[in-house]
């Protein structure tokens, strides 16, 4: 499993003395740029979010994450000298606040204390969830979304979702969410078709590249590309929306 990753944004003075104490245990990321921000944050499942209050756009790099359900569980820590900014964080979003003191000196507790590692177990057993065969509503699910019909593939996905306990309901959940996508760009409804492919990143990223028969690593990629264009476009132009980027499920029972 890859290691999680803490991004840290801007440039902080305290960059390198992070990053040597984290790095056998994380990939640390310094985003220095806000344009990627998000999605850095979102690809790469981000643990946790260090922010120096020292960058004038702090607030920005702060409250952005927390305004979107695809990152706003991501745990934020705003590491500020000015007490008055601490006490206040809070309202920009940050999870918890402290100094630079704090931070240097106990930074494995602060990082054990809130940082979102994936569960070991929870993955060992989603391998083996996805050696089972597709349950008989899901394969229903991927010949209705290979049909167009997203409407009514969410509906099933969603039932074999609800009825799953096992982690690999995180497939079902992700199938459905990439399909509700490609519902809302053919209605022309930008910022719900972004919103939803930003969402199922967070599920896609975890699951095996293939999982149940259904070719995971190709479903991603075509998402990403679909995400990557509407982006580009943005809301203004999605009516230039190529449409033959959106492709169905391949699906291999085995």
């Amino acid at each position: 499993m890859q290691k999680p990753t803490i991004v840290i944004t801007g440039n902080p003075q305290w960059r390198e003395t992070v990053t040597t104490q984290l790095e056998d245990r994380f990939i640390v990321h310094h985003q220095a740029e806000f344009s990627g921000y998000m999605n850095t944050l979102i690809e790469s499942l981000a643990a946790l979010i260090l922010v120096d209050s020292k960058d004038s756009d702090w607030v920005i790099w702060t409250s952005t994450p927390k305004a979107s359900p695809a990152t706003r569980r991501i745990p934020l820590i705003l590491v500020s000298d000015d007490a008055d900014i601490r006490a206040n964080a809070s309202v920009q979003g940050a999870d918890v606040s402290i100094s630079p003191d704090e931070l240097e000196n106990n930074l494995l507790k602060w990082v054990d204390d809130y940082a979102r590692i994936p569960d070991p177990e929870k993955m060992k057993q989603l391998d083996c969830d996805c050696q089972e065969a597709l349950p008989e509503l899901a394969q229903q699910g991927v010949k209705k979304f290979n049909g167009g019909e997203y409407y009514k593939q969410h509906d099933l996905f969603e039932e074999q979702w609800m009825a799953t306990e096992s982690p690999v309901r995180d497939l079902y959940r992700a199938v459905l969410q990439v399909g509700v996508a490609y519902f809302q760009i053919q209605r022309g409804n930008y910022r719900g078709a972004l919103k939803m492919l930003q969402r199922s990143v967070q599920w896609l990223v975890i699951l095996p590249d293939s999982c149940q028969g259904i070719n995971v690593k190709k479903l991603r990629e075509d998402s990403f590309r679909v995400r990557a264009e509407l982006e580009r476009l943005g809301e203004a132009r999605i009516h230039e929306f190529d449409m033959t980027l959106i492709q169905g499920v391949e699906y291999n029972p085995g």
